[in-house]
């Protein structure tokens, strides 16, 4: 009997299912491992925004975690929404234990630009989770929240990822989603560098994104690819969903995790 691969997220809920758990699930799925979870927090969620969200208590993430890490076993873990210091430091401290690869997406705000990351956090996320990175899976709105480096075009990209490294992580992948022009990523570990290109897709619908992309990656290096490689597989991945990304509700529709499935 063939076990697939154990890959584990921590992250916080979207009742519309476009991101957060749902979306890191689908992906884990979609790429041939079995997902696990961690809820960090529950979202009152949908196309349009951010209604409401709250927080689980600490001793309820480091039971989850527990829970999975003790019995079952993991591969890789992935990170999303972690609103507070309490429990950015608690999952720290939890990942600090692991000897696996582990994906960190430092979420800071929602798609419709709904804060998901206390200020007070950001420290913590800087001290205490960056360094467990094996991957750290940052935006440009992410990159100047924990930096202040401001990408405005391709070339500042060098610039976001040393800050980024400076924080302990051994790969930055500098996402330039929000640049014009193609899709162009960067992948460093202060050595190497990778520019990942894809052709930007006209549709709106590309709810859970960065979600979608960390959890490929981890899927990926559970399924023991190299950093590079399990990065350029996601890239891949999170292409095709946008591409065939639909409308839900009066806002923005999700990526379809789904899409090498039809």
């Amino acid at each position: 009997m063939h076990t697939p691969p154990r890959v584990l997220t921590v992250a916080g809920s979207d009742s519309g299912g476009g991101a957060g758990i749902q979306a890191d699930l689908k992906t884990m799925l979609a790429l041939g491992t079995h997902g696990m979870s961690v809820l960090t927090a529950v979202t009152a969620q949908n196309s349009l925004g951010v209604q409401g969200a709250w927080e689980l208590p600490v001793e309820a993430v480091r039971a989850q975690f527990r829970s999975v890490v003790d019995d079952i076993g993991v591969q890789a873990v992935k990170t999303g929404m972690l609103s507070s210091p309490e429990l950015v430091e608690t999952v720290a401290g939890l990942l600090a234990e692991l000897t696996v690869p582990v994906v960190i997406d430092p979420v800071g705000v929602s798609k419709h630009g709904d804060a998901l990351l206390a200020a007070t956090a950001l420290d913590a996320v800087r001290t205490k989770l960056l360094p467990t990175a094996t991957v750290a899976t940052p935006n440009l709105d992410e990159v100047a929240q924990l930096t202040g480096v401001q990408v405005r075009e391709e070339a500042d990209m060098r610039r976001a990822a040393a800050a980024i490294l400076a924080h302990g992580p051994r790969w930055a992948l500098i996402k330039g989603g929000h640049l014009a022009g193609d899709a162009v990523d960067l992948l460093t570990d202060g050595d190497q560098e990778h520019w990942l290109r894809a052709p930007r897709h006209d549709n709106r619908h590309t709810h859970g994104t960065g979600c979608t992309l960390a959890s490929a990656i981890a899927a990926r290096l559970a399924h023991g690819d190299t950093v590079p490689e399990a990065v350029a597989a996601a890239k891949e991945y999170v292409t095709g969903a946008i591409a065939a990304g639909f409308r839900l509700g009066g806002g923005i529709g999700p990526v379809d995790h789904g899409w090498r499935l039809r």
